[in-house]
């Protein structure tokens, strides 16, 4: 290669193009798939195709329309991230990966800038529902078998964002995080996802990570990712302009390849090695990274798109994993389920406009969405029309003032302002006499793409509880029963309101199929099997960061350290709204045999049993869960940490399960930053096995006789400033 194609072929092809003939820059390339994120260079005299990179997180963002064509490219609107781990079901969260696959060599894209995978530490963070879980464990797993269900199609993904990327209103800012916290919490799902799965590419976050931002920091990319990790694809940071980095430190780093890519940052490579300020064998060893994984992607092996997804299948899959990751929170005197011949009234503006999901990178256009009177009405229900068209003539008028104008634009600037809810006094009272059951749905508020939600977000509306005292009396002083749906991104206050219905359901925004998924739940269909992935608090200001998210001064430090979620407050006594790993079900489950290795003692990995039977009335699934309370020595731990999962299969009535799990030393092993290895200290391990983080069902113990080394890493990326971490100790 010329230098001037070297230069190139790091640099994104969206806006500039190489001419193969005399090596000179010559204009903008055609994108080859409308409405894709962005491409990478062609080098035509060499062989070398130009790879597509295509969003997101819920699915195929690609323009549905093209000129010249009446076609329409749709792709399916899959269940976002966190409604994924909801599920806990690691063979269906494969499945999802392999049918997004179809759709990606379906329209000739070859690597998709998914999954998400930090860390939910923060409440408020506005790119959460793109992201997993709270627990870096669910995180990596879940991440693994997504990875592995596209890759094993031949399509490639990107897991991102690497990382410490929590927030969005710094989003360029300098976070400090001390380094056990980073390879507990938050590298430790990238480590899983990597060993696990070998993605094919990992995307830089925007931010610094103590003092040296992510697409420069060497200690990041190479000594971490590349040494520590064996990581073998190619990096490449998120889209931006790039004229505010030092394009040098970024290659160096090993940042391989600048998206979307303009010609000033070709220029800056070209000038660096001529000046002598970059050594070319950084160039050579980067284009060797994006090159070994252009030689493998279908572009390369001559794939020809067809522009035909199944959409079909698509849509049963994501109404699958959409009900599979609701989770029922409340469920009094067995409100749910409700007969499918039954009369309903719909409460809520979110019955109106349908939040199905996906904003920015996860914006889809799918075939079609179901709202909640259509999938209701899908299952039998009888829907009460009168009320349903006042909210029509309510939404409608709203939306058509300035205050609540909805302003498109692009993705990142467009707003969706949150209605108030009608006052609806009177008409519950009518419809508590007329319809059995009432059925509120309640929305989150939030914002544009581009922020942060506020605290504000996290409780409801006055309107809103307002509507859920007028309703509930209606229907409880004729002895109906009222069931909440929440139509939402992420945890909101329940506390102050859920005493007033009698069940809730987390309906989150799981992608098209949304009313149809509801609805299959409602009426028992689907028997719930999702638990939370992510803590509900009881209040923000219980948060151990309330007082400093989202920092100032383009700064923000993590002093929570490696407390974040359930390790909170199981360790420090706080009881959430829902906790960690909850969720009810139609039918009951009984756990028993709880018990590891025979002797107690630890070699290369403890096996961990457990049985479980179905003692209720219906067939369901149970997600068991497997947590490690280690002995406190130099090195603090949590009160509980999980160490393995697993969802049962499908068990009737009195039937049983026998379950194992494998632990392995790394697995208990704690990151000792004095050493900069992985530690297992010696002392007594309680393993707990259980429902959730707090339903414990069975326990047993072993011992670890001695102190030992797991695992030495590289010593790098240590805070520049003084954390003050929150310590048992100082409580």
């Amino acid at each position: 290669m010329t230098l001037q194609e070297k230069a190139a072929m790091v640099v994104g092809a969206n806006t500039v193009a190489l001419d193969p003939v005399n090596g000179e820059i010559i204009g903008a390339q055609a994108r080859k798939v409308p409405g894709a994120a962005g491409q990478t260079q062609a080098i035509p005299r060499l062989g070398i195709p130009s790879i597509v990179l295509a969003d997101g997180p819920m699915g195929v963002r690609i323009d549905p329309t093209r000129p010249g064509t009446e076609q329409t490219f749709h792709a399916t609107k899959f269940p976002s991230p966190n409604v994924l781990a909801s599920t806990w079901d690691t063979e269906l969260v494969n499945k999802v990966g392999s049918a997004t696959a179809d759709e990606l060599k379906a329209y000739g894209i070859d690597l998709l800038l998914a999954p998400g995978m930090n860390i939910q530490s923060y409440l408020l963070n506005g790119r959460n529902y793109e992201y997993f879980s709270e627990d870096p464990l669910v995180t990596g797993i879940m991440t693994s078998e997504f990875v592995n269900g596209v890759q094993d199609k031949g399509v490639g993904t990107t897991i991102k964002h690497f990382a410490a990327y929590n927030q969005r209103t710094l989003n360029n800012g300098n976070m400090n995080v001390s380094q056990r916290a980073l390879r507990e919490i938050y590298l430790k799902g990238f480590e899983i996802a990597v060993k696990e799965s070998d993605p094919w590419a990992v995307m830089d976050s925007y931010n610094a990570i103590n003092g040296t931002y992510a697409t420069e920091n060497k200690d990041l990319l190479t000594s971490v990712l590349r040494e520590d990790w064996g990581f073998k694809g190619f990096t490449m940071t998120d889209w931006e302009n790039g004229n505010n980095r030092d394009i040098v430190k970024q290659v160096v780093a090993g940042t391989d390849l600048f998206m979307p890519g303009n010609l000033n940052q070709i220029n800056r490579i070209i000038n660096a090695v001529k000046d002598g300020s970059l050594d070319e064998k950084y160039l050579d060893r980067n284009i060797k990274s994006i090159l070994t994984i252009v030689v493998q992607t279908p572009t390369f092996k001559g794939h020809e798109a067809t522009n035909t997804p199944d959409l079909e299948a698509g849509a049963k899959l994501a109404r699958q994993a959409a009900a599979d990751g609701m989770v029922l929170l409340k469920n009094e005197e067995k409100a749910l389920p409700i007969d499918n011949d039954v009369s309903v009234s719909l409460f809520g503006t979110p019955n109106i406009e349908k939040m199905t999901g996906g904003r920015g990178s996860a914006l889809v256009y799918a075939p079609y969405q179901v709202g909640f009177p259509e999938g209701l009405q899908n299952a039998g229900l009888q829907i009460n029309e009168e009320l349903l068209g006042k909210y029509e003539t309510y939404v409608e008028e709203l939306r058509a003032t300035d205050e609540y104008k909805q302003t498109p634009g692009n993705f990142f600037v467009s707003t969706f302002p949150t209605l108030p809810e009608m006052d609806v006094k009177e008409d519950a009272v009518a419809a508590a006499k007329n319809t059995d059951v009432g059925i509120i749905v309640l929305s989150s508020e939030f914002g544009t793409y581009g922020s942060d939600r506020s605290k504000g977000d996290f409780y409801l509306s006055e309107s809103k509880r307002k509507m859920i005292d007028d309703v509930s009396k209606a229907y409880h002083a004729e002895g109906k029963p009222v069931i909440a749906v929440l139509n939402v991104e992420g945890p909101l206050e329940t506390a102050s309101w859920e005493d007033k219905v009698d069940g809730i359901l987390l309906g989150w925004q799981p992608g098209q199929e949304l009313g149809n998924s509801v609805a299959d739940v409602l009426t028992g269909k689907v028997n719930p099997s999702g638990k939370l992935a992510q803590t509900f608090p009881v209040d923000y200001a219980d948060l151990p960061y309330a007082d400093r998210y989202p920092g100032e001064n383009n700064e923000f430090t993590y002093e929570e350290d490696i407390y974040v979620g359930y390790r909170y407050n199981s360790t420090f006594g706080l009881k959430p709204a829902y906790e960690f790993g909850y969720g009810l079900s139609y039918t009951t489950f009984d756990y028993e045999n709880v018990r590891v290795n025979r002797n107690g003692q630890i070699k290369d990995k403890m096996t961990v049993f457990a049985t479980v039977e179905n003692t209720g009335d219906v067939a369901g699934r149970e997600a068991v869960q497997v947590y490690v309370s280690a002995p406190d020595g130099k090195l603090e731990k949590p009160e509980l940490e999980l160490k393995a999962f697993a969802k049962t299969n499908e068990l009737r009535p009195g039937k049983k399960e026998n379950l194992t799990f494998d632990l392995d030393l790394k697995d208990l092993a704690s990151f000792d930053e004095e050493k900069s290895a992985w530690l297992v200290e010696k002392g007594t391990y309680e393993v707990l096995v259980g429902a959730s983080s707090t339903d414990i069902r069975g326990a047993a113990s072993f011992k670890v006789d001695k102190d030992i080394v797991v695992e030495t890493v590289n010593d790098v990326l240590a805070p520049q400033v003084e954390i003050n971490k929150l310590s048992k100790l100082n409580e």
